[in-house]
């Protein structure tokens, strides 16, 4: 188990630079993986791939829905295809392309979507999605993936092309502090425990990580026992893990950029209302679109900053 006291910072970049860098070591180690964008190689940091396989590379141009089809056909051959485009195109656009060409039939195609969530920034809500979870966990079949740092981006990449079926993999724009441990083992459906505490559960994933970290360093230093865990894989949820620490716990703060309907929060409710009935405060949008801005302003706007997850975090330890 890692803590507190190891989360350092030891340099910033996006996690879309973690997913180029995992897709040309997935490439690498599988002669089958393909990669296809929607006129967004660079956005999409993917160059090292591209000019090392350029054969296994497809421009698709501004053409998402059909990009969705090629996989799912690439897929049926034998190959390994993942599809890149911004977050919002990769989901809300393709929603039926997904789910009749890829989910419904177990297709072995990975939807690798960047610039997700409200740190999209200054392209504003048409821009960004708040609501591809939801969209995305409630196909079956469908492994939902939200990594939080460069490296660990870069592991579930690498995972993602080991894994055999549909995947979505969340990842975003900003630079962002990088602070999981580059040997890190990256397990499917496996949270990672980042602190051992008993007064309050906080559960996070993709860039809220980062801010969960800095307020339990926070309430930490206010005497409160935080248990912090890394919940990167959404679908399928480490049930043992939410469960376990609810128990210990009693009090639960989930943290995800994203709406609060449909996303980790929602996910974590559902398991403790069966198994752990527990209180739980949500570090989430209110049901809402973003705007324009830079990524910091829109998180301290939209309530998720590191002093919103210390309050929530509080509200949770007063209910019990």
């Amino acid at each position: 188990m890692l803590s507190l006291d190891k989360l350092q910072q030891t340099g910033k970049k996006a996690t879309r630079d973690g997913f180029g860098a995992g897709l040309k070591a997935a490439g690498d180690q599988h002669d089958n993986v393909v990669m296809l964008t929607a006129d967004l190689r660079g956005s999409m940091k993917s160059e090292d791939f591209i000019n090392t396989y350029p054969d296994r590379f497809i421009q698709c141009g501004i053409s998402e829905a059909n990009m969705m089809g090629v996989a799912a056909g690439l897929a049926t051959s034998g190959k390994i295809p993942m599809t890149t485009t911004f977050a919002n195109f990769s989901t809300g656009r393709v929603y039926d392309q997904i789910r009749q060409s890829i989910a419904y039939s177990d297709k072995n195609v990975k939807i690798c979507a960047s610039h997700a969530g409200l740190t999209l920034g200054e392209d504003g809500a048409t821009h960004q999605i708040l609501e591809d979870i939801g969209m995305m966990r409630m196909l079956p079949g469908m492994t939902v993936i939200n990594p939080c740092d460069y490296n660990q981006t870069k592991a579930a990449v690498q995972a993602i092309a080991d894994h055999h079926g549909p995947v979505y993999l969340r990842f975003g724009r900003p630079g962002w502090p990088i602070f999981i441990p580059e040997d890190q083992e990256f397990v499917i459906g496996k949270a990672l425990h980042l602190n051992e505490g008993s007064d309050v559960s906080i559960f996070a994933t993709g860039h809220l990580v980062w801010h969960a970290v800095e307020a339990a360093r926070e309430l930490e230093a206010e005497g409160i026992s935080v248990d912090l865990i890394n919940i990167h894989t959404i679908k399928p949820l480490d049930e043992e893990a939410v469960i376990a620490s609810a128990k210990k716990t009693g009090a639960v703060v989930s943290c995800e950029e994203h709406n609060k309907y449909g996303g980790l929060g929602s996910a974590i409710a559902e398991c403790l209302s069966k198994n752990q009935p527990t209180f739980q405060e949500y570090v989430a949008t209110d049901d809402t679109f973003g705007e324009s801005g830079t990524a910091a302003q829109l998180l301290d706007k939209y309530g998720l900053g590191v002093k919103d997850i210390v309050a929530a975090a509080k509200r949770a330890i007063a209910k019990k």
